[in-house]
């Protein structure tokens, strides 16, 4: 669809601003409609002025690497910001610890870590996205999660305020945090510890080696579909790949979606997909597991946008 323009509303920046963005083509699944207007900030300061000066009545919607995103078929209204180069740097500090932009790969904070000699976060190199990300869900992987790492974030406000808190200010659960939704991510600070390099670096070499050979990491996906019902640990701890698998989902497909015949928790696009057709593999099977065994699994993709007129 094509948006009205919205430009005259919203402030001057250093940034730049793009109408009717299409953004399909930077998200992991690779659908859904364009942005109203896609905003891509200077710098920090840049940002701040923009959410200080931007009518609240206009939706601000943050969007990442689109590694966990789905955007629907009928695009995204108001403002998408997408964080640029300024904000994805990567530096260590005394102290084994590493400061990273919101914009940063996950896996370049584990690779800085690692040529510095700093062990802890080579979990990174197995998260697909961005730090900001990482922040707002507590992203990790085998055994390791954001919050068992992080210092310190600072994020700004809808006002364009700068908040720096601590990791236990944030509310981390299994894939969650408290954060405010308004909240945009532009910095983390993570603490490692002393390691030789080449050791670390044979960790995040394990790490690749098994995702590779147990996710479709080379599909049109967007990782994990549902969030696990029960957090790891957990006595008896049930699965979503099981329960999609018991439901009969696993490669069962609608129009272009399906999900993965490798790992049955992960969202296929095989090319073909709209967005609508991605949803309705995922609610399909969500409604179906929700009969079965009384479990309502929720989605860890995030879905922003509208859905096309029907």
């Amino acid at each position: 669809m094509s948006w009205p323009s919205l430009i005259s509303r919203l402030p001057q920046v250093r940034g730049k601003y793009v109408e009717n963005a299409p953004l399909a083509d930077v998200t992991w699944l690779r659908v859904g409609g364009p942005a109203q207007v896609l905003y891509l900030p200077a710098d920090e300061a840049d940002l701040a002025r923009f959410l200080a000066e931007t009518p609240e009545d206009i939706p601000v919607t943050v969007l990442g690497a689109g590694s966990n995103m789905l955007v629907r078929d009928g695009g995204v209204p108001g403002v998408t910001v997408r964080l640029t180069a300024p904000f994805g740097r990567v530096t260590t500090e005394d102290g084994a610890r590493v400061r990273a932009g919101a914009a940063a790969l996950d896996k370049k904070v584990a690779q800085t870590a690692a040529k510095a000699g700093i062990g802890g976060l080579e979990f990174f190199t197995g998260v697909p996205g961005l730090i900001g990300g990482a922040l707002r869900m507590n992203a990790g992987c085998y055994d390791r999660e954001t919050k068992d790492v992080l210092i310190e974030a600072a994020a700004l406000d809808r006002m364009g305020r700068r908040i720096v808190v601590k990791a236990d200010e944030l509310g981390y659960a299994y894939r969650h945090s408290d954060a405010p939704e308004d909240w945009i991510f532009v910095e983390a600070l993570f603490q490692g510890e002393p390691d030789d390099a080449d050791t670390v670096t044979a960790r995040m070499d394990e790490i690749t080696a098994r995702r590779e050979s147990t996710q479709p990491i080379r599909e049109k996906t967007s990782g994990s579909t549902f969030r696990n019902p029960d957090p790891p640990g957990t006595p008896d701890q049930r699965k979503a790949w099981k329960l999609i698998d018991e439901a009969g989902w696993r490669g069962k497909r609608i129009g272009g979606a399906r999900f993965s015949e490798m790992h049955a928790n992960f969202l296929i696009n095989d090319g073909t997909a709209t967005a609508a057709d991605l949803e309705a593999v995922v609610e399909g099977a969500r409604a179906d597991i929700r009969a079965a065994t009384g479990i309502d699994l929720e989605w860890e993709v995030k879905r922003i946008g509208v859905e096309t007129d029907a």
